[in-house]
């Protein structure tokens, strides 16, 4: 854990995890409600073995420190009150001092699971300094869609989630048209492996294309080679004759 401090002066510590070579960008991963506990770590730790500077601000510190919760009625319970208790004001700011810290590596993007995705929807277009967003199954998002984003977002549902209904994440995508909303056939928290909810093939689908929209908006694409490019280079392009009487609209009808 590394020490940060928010531009209101408040103290608050942080999991950062940093790539064996030369960084591609960062990604600021937001916690869900159960604070930085081994299941954020492995995610910051995945992220860092991807080529990225990764970092977990923990968000409960303005109201407790050292919070890992585990995946139960008693951890939710407290985790629902500790949210409460921070609210989304404060943790943006500490999201910030977080984005702020791994600038140097390049270009930030934004995670975050359950509250934390509905943070990192949020910080998209409050906190500066991010290159995109992504969000799982993040409470709340579905009812914030009057604002445009500023940011390229990208967010993942389960279509039989329990606290989120489908058919408001369908409204959500008519209503936003410019973020990229994916679901698929899981429960809240599909993406968390020490859950009982968790859905391997929909965490696996859910993760590529969160890798790719990270690597394009981030790291950026590496050009793309066409098959015998060289040789389409050297051949001159043969100038066709105008005919009269105006241009050459195209090969001649039959």
């Amino acid at each position: 854990m590394i020490a940060l401090t928010a531009k209101d002066g408040h103290a608050f510590s942080a999991y950062r995890a940093d790539p064996p070579d030369a960084a591609k960008g960062a990604i600021v991963v937001v916690p869900e409600m159960f604070g930085v506990n081994p299941h954020i770590r492995k995610i910051v730790d995945d992220f860092a073995r991807q080529g990225y500077v990764a970092i977990a601000p923990a968000v409960f510190d303005r109201v407790k420190t050292d919070v890992v919760l585990g995946y139960d009625d008693v951890g939710l319970t407290e985790g629902l009150e500790l949210a409460r208790q921070v609210g989304v004001a404060e943790s943006l700011a500490d999201i910030q001092a977080a984005v702020d810290a791994v600038s140097e590596a390049g270009k930030v993007a934004i995670i975050g699971y359950c509250w934390g995705g509905y943070l990192a929807y949020t910080a998209s277009n409050r906190v500066t300094g991010l290159a995109c967003a992504v969000g799982y199954y993040g409470g709340g998002i579905v009812d914030d869609y009057r604002e445009k984003r500023r940011v390229p977002t990208l967010l993942h549902f389960g279509e039989s989630d329990l606290l989120i209904p489908f058919e408001d994440v369908t409204q959500f995508r008519a209503h936003r048209p410019d973020v990229s909303v994916f679901s698929y056939p899981a429960g809240h928290g599909f993406n968390g492996d020490d859950r009982d909810s968790y859905d391997a093939d929909s965490a696996r689908s859910a993760e590529e294309r969160t890798l790719t929209w990270i690597s394009q908006f981030v790291a950026g694409q590496p050009p793309i080679v066409l098959k015998n490019a060289g040789i389409y280079l050297q051949q001159k392009p043969e100038k066709k004759k105008k005919k009269k009487g105006g241009d050459d609209l195209g090969p001649p009808m039959d």
